[in-house]
């Protein structure tokens, strides 16, 4: 069988993969055995770091408020067609200081928006996020505004380094809102953002969302997306709809149609996909698998149908899963 033909029966093959879960997980008893303890050990270590960090620094309270640190480790393996396989090991973390400072949080965190790269590289949002580069990781202090986009813009500034040498500054404004249209189903929800590193120069973004349930389990989604980076230095726009799909309580799959294009002066369309992002919760919301067939449609390739697939296994390491 080649690989464009298991990339085909994988399409259906993931809508039709839920089964009925008896307890939740899917692993074997002495995998659980293997696994728990060494999870355990090495979550009580992230909550702990942060929270004695953030009680240093901050208040008292760092031992009750939520605390949303985490390491997370990843192995993604991909193929396209007429390329190689690609084995890519991660390590992504968060670190946040929620009390440091009233209305100030110290967040280090090693996959910035600003490092995910075009639009055509981020792709179309999928279930969990692509850089896990550890060059990536910036350390800064960010002002909260409003908490709630629903009743009002949700705005943050912030600033600090991008952990390399030499130190790369970076400063960065964001603002997001959420509206529900009048008694419809429908909420269209807005998010901007513009920042500056040092090596990086300026970038700036908005993206729009509009969308729906369709019934208990399904989420209907058209996402407009426009994007410029300085060294980059052309407009990218790209248009998705989507449907999410709830097939358990522990797996879901989300259906995209993706358009992806650049230039404001002579707009181009540089490709065209379909894709089916699967995500399983495989043992107690801390082991993930992620299955993603995509079919595109280049300009390079003269928009003919090139295949490709990922496979992603990742572990979580987060205090809140122990705490509740």
């Amino acid at each position: 069988m080649s690989r464009v033909h298991l990339a085909v029966l994988l399409l259906p093959a993931i809508a039709c993969a839920q089964t009925v879960p008896i307890d939740d997980t899917d692993l074997a008893p002495w995998a659980v055995e293997t696994i728990t303890p060494v999870h355990d050990r090495v979550t009580r270590w992230v909550d702990s770091t942060a929270r004695n960090l953030d009680g240093f620094f901050g208040t008292l309270d760092s031992d009750q408020v939520e605390n949303e640190s985490y390491l997370r480790l990843s192995s993604d393996v991909d193929w396209a067609e007429s390329e190689d396989f690609e084995i890519d090991p991660g390590i992504r973390f968060k670190l946040d200081l929620p009390t440091t400072r009233e209305r100030l949080r110290l967040i280090i965190e090693s996959d910035p928006e600003e490092s995910r790269g075009t639009l055509g590289e981020q792709g179309a949002e999928p279930l969990r996020p692509q850089n896990d580069s550890l060059s990536n990781t910036v350390v800064g202090l960010a002002g909260l505004g409003n908490e709630d986009p629903s009743t009002g813009w949700k705005t943050r500034l912030g600033a600090g380094v991008k952990v390399r040498w030499p130190l790369n500054p970076y400063a960065r404004a964001s603002a997001e809102r959420l509206w529900q249209l009048g008694d419809t189903p429908w909420q269209l929800s807005n998010y901007n953002r513009a920042s500056w590193f040092e090596d990086d120069g300026y970038s700036a973004r908005t993206q729009w969302d509009i969308g729906r349930p369709l019934d208990s389990t399904r989420h209907l989604r058209f996402i407009s997306q426009l994007q410029w980076q300085e060294d980059y230095d052309t407009l990218e726009f790209s248009q998705s709809a989507q449907i999410n799909q709830v097939l358990g309580h522990r797996s879901a799959i989300r259906y995209a149609g993706v358009m992806v294009g650049d230039s404001a002066s002579h707009p181009r369309i540089n490709d065209y996909y379909l894709l089916a992002d699967y995500r399983r919760d495989v043992h107690r919301q801390m082991l993930y698998v992620d299955i993603v067939p995509e079919l595109h449609f280049p300009r390079e390739s003269d928009f003919q149908p090139r295949w490709a697939i990922s496979l992603r296994i990742e572990m979580l390491f987060r205090g809140q899963l122990s705490r509740y």
